[in-house]
């Protein structure tokens, strides 16, 4: 485990072409990580998120995928993600294949990786037409039972990507409130990078906390405020009036990329980033 900069913790360990899942519902979603890979240019990665907002949107948009494996999309409270719907419906900026699953479909994928089994099983899909379009859902019989399961392939991304509130030196990670996949989805990856809000010297771990352990996780990177524009249980809020403006930015081609050069790509690190918003009144 290395204590290191985001910068160089996305250009060690995020490479084009890999499976990389950035984790976190509605809360501690890792927007400073994945401005960072859109500032590498990387390419051809296969995104996994359960739900791909605005992290995703902004990712996809610009060109740094070409598959996606979810199970929601859009921009959370608003309507659509833009630029997922423009990459799938119209490939642009490039082609978009899709892999689609049910949240539990996912979770069971994420358990089944973490747990180094080749697939998850839950009864959610069967009766539905999820498996007509998505030819990786497939069924086993229970030996027990006789009962007909669905099944779903592990998932076991290269890398995946996580915010956090906190740190130790050590590289333990604590993890507190609303969570979804991230526990999950950290021990099913070969790379764990965690981004955290600070890094103390004791966890102080409240009840129900998580605890991410030295040994699972690659690299670790301090980025106050690197899950804005959404929040950090006790560190900030989400910013709602933000996911509301992004509607509007994210709508037109030419808009979005304006915006990406300006505030992403024309930026060295997220705090410029920040700044950047700030200065031109461009942040609610």
């Amino acid at each position: 485990m290395a204590i290191t900069t985001l910068r160089e913790a996305i250009e060690a360990h995020v490479h084009d072409g890999e499976t990389v899942a950035l984790e976190g519902f509605t809360h501690l979603i890792p927007f400073a990580a994945g401005h960072e890979i859109i500032r590498q240019g990387r390419r051809g990665l296969r995104l996994v998120r359960m739900t791909p907002d605005l992290v995703y949107d902004q990712m996809i948009g610009a060109g740094c995928a070409d598959r996606l494996t979810f199970s929601w999309g859009g921009n959370p409270g608003v309507g659509s993600a833009h630029r997922v719907r423009d990459a799938i419906e119209n490939a642009w900026p490039g082609p978009l294949a899709i892999n689609e699953h049910s949240h539990a479909g996912m979770a069971a994928a994420y358990v089944a990786g973490a747990s180094r089994l080749p697939f998850g099983m839950l009864r959610g899909y069967l009766g539905t037409d999820l498996p007509l379009v998505n030819a990786s859902i497939r069924s086993v019989t229970c030996p027990y039972t006789g009962e007909q399961l669905a099944t779903v392939p592990a998932l076991n991304p290269d890398v995946t990507i996580l915010h956090a509130q906190k740190a130790d030196r050590a590289g333990n990670v604590l993890l507190a409130g609303i969570l979804g996949a991230q526990k999950e989805a950290g021990l099913a990856a070969k790379r764990l990078l965690v981004t955290v809000e600070e890094i103390v010297e004791d966890l102080g771990t409240p009840m129900n906390g998580i605890v991410l352990p030295h040994w699972v996780v690659t690299a670790v990177a301090c980025v106050p405020g690197g899950a804005w524009p959404s929040y950090a249980r006790g560190y900030y809020s989400r910013d709602n009036a933000f996911y509301i403006a992004w509607d509007e930015i994210s709508r037109d081609r030419t808009a979005f990329t304006a915006w990406i050069d300006r505030y992403v790509r024309g930026t060295a690190d997220f705090p410029a980033f920040i700044a950047a918003l700030r200065a031109d009144g461009a942040r609610p």
